[in-house]
């Protein structure tokens, strides 16, 4: 492939377009926001830049740091949750039959195919106080009470006359599941990515050397899937952070993230400073995962360099 100092103007006719796209749609934005991050309200409709630090010194208030907090360990959860069921899905399609696997890719892509705030509604229909989840869960109830009565064991009572629905909607843990249910394909493709290409026969030589499967799959297995581990915790991670579909319809407004404050500033109180400031301290937490996985990128090819 040809450098760039030897025909700088092929390069530049195919780079221009997209620099010119990215400064004009992504850089000029955000600097507009980082304007008003560091001004205040003048007027209704006037923000006037003055650097102050006020707008981040809000940030520190109890009540954002509560929302930061909660924020952050849902979308970790999350995050968690989706790599520990991912990882099994990922490794079941990278060692299928070639015919299988397309088809088990298209299952995983089909969720991509449906807008997002369709998928999200689904989920209140099946997550409801009288949802498919809690008739499900209702109809196994009192199953179990029946056969408790069959086998001469007694049954429940009152409870087994009457199933206590769970309440998901407007809890943490209703949110959590919902994010799972977005995020969950962004955890597997990384991961089958690295998977597909690892060396199987590294897991065979584990075996016949005496290791149990647990052994081979925590020693082995995932050491060599641990850079699509890596890529899938931060494209899962970070969207994550910056939810505000799932949050607004699953939490009922009593499960706020940061990204439902964050809109209520721009629209609802009209405070675009201190709005453009969490929105910053999100771009600034995302900047250090990103840095911390190319130190470790790094320091693994360093390891890597002496070993050979």
């Amino acid at each position: 492939m040809d450098s760039y100092k030897q025909k700088p103007l092929a390069f530049l006719s195919f780079g221009i377009p997209s620099i010119a796209w990215l400064l004009l749609f992504f850089m000029l934005p955000l600097a507009i926001i980082f304007m008003y991050s560091f001004g205040e309200n003048v007027s209704v409709v006037e923000v006037k830049t003055t650097w102050t630090l006020d707008n981040y010194a809000r940030i520190f208030q109890p009540e954002i740091m509560t929302l930061l907090w909660r924020t952050l360990w849902i979308a970790l959860l999350a995050t968690v949750i989706c790599i520990v069921v991912g990882l099994p899905v990922a490794l079941v399609i990278a060692t299928a039959a070639p015919w299988a696997k397309a088809w088990l890719l298209l299952l995983i892509m089909l969720p991509f195919w449906t807008n997002l705030l369709i998928r999200t509604y689904s989920l209140l229909n099946i997550l409801g106080t009288r949802g498919r989840l809690n008739e499900f869960l209702g109809w196994l109830w009192h199953k179990a009470n029946d056969f408790l009565v069959f086998i001469g064991a007694g049954d429940l009572g009152l409870l087994g006359t009457k199933f206590v629905a769970f309440k998901f909607l407007g809890t943490p843990g209703g949110v959590v599941l919902g994010i799972v249910y977005v995020s969950l394909p962004f955890a597997i493709l990384p991961i089958y990515s690295s998977l597909e290409r690892m060396d199987t026969s590294y897991l065979e030589a584990s075996m016949d050397l005496g290791a149990g499967q647990l052994q081979t799959f925590f020693r082995i297995l995932v050491p060599l899937a641990l850079p699509g581990i890596l890529t899938a915790f931060l494209i899962t991670f970070i969207p994550a952070l910056g939810q505000f579909l799932t949050p607004e319809l699953l939490g009922r407004g009593q499960v706020d993230m940061v990204a439902n404050v964050i809109q209520r500033q721009f629209k609802g109180a009209n405070d675009w400073p201190f709005g453009s400031a969490l929105s910053l301290m999100l771009l600034y937490i995302t900047f250090i995962l990103l840095a911390l996985r190319a130190f470790a990128d790094a320091a693994r090819s360093r390891r890597e360099s002496r070993a050979l």
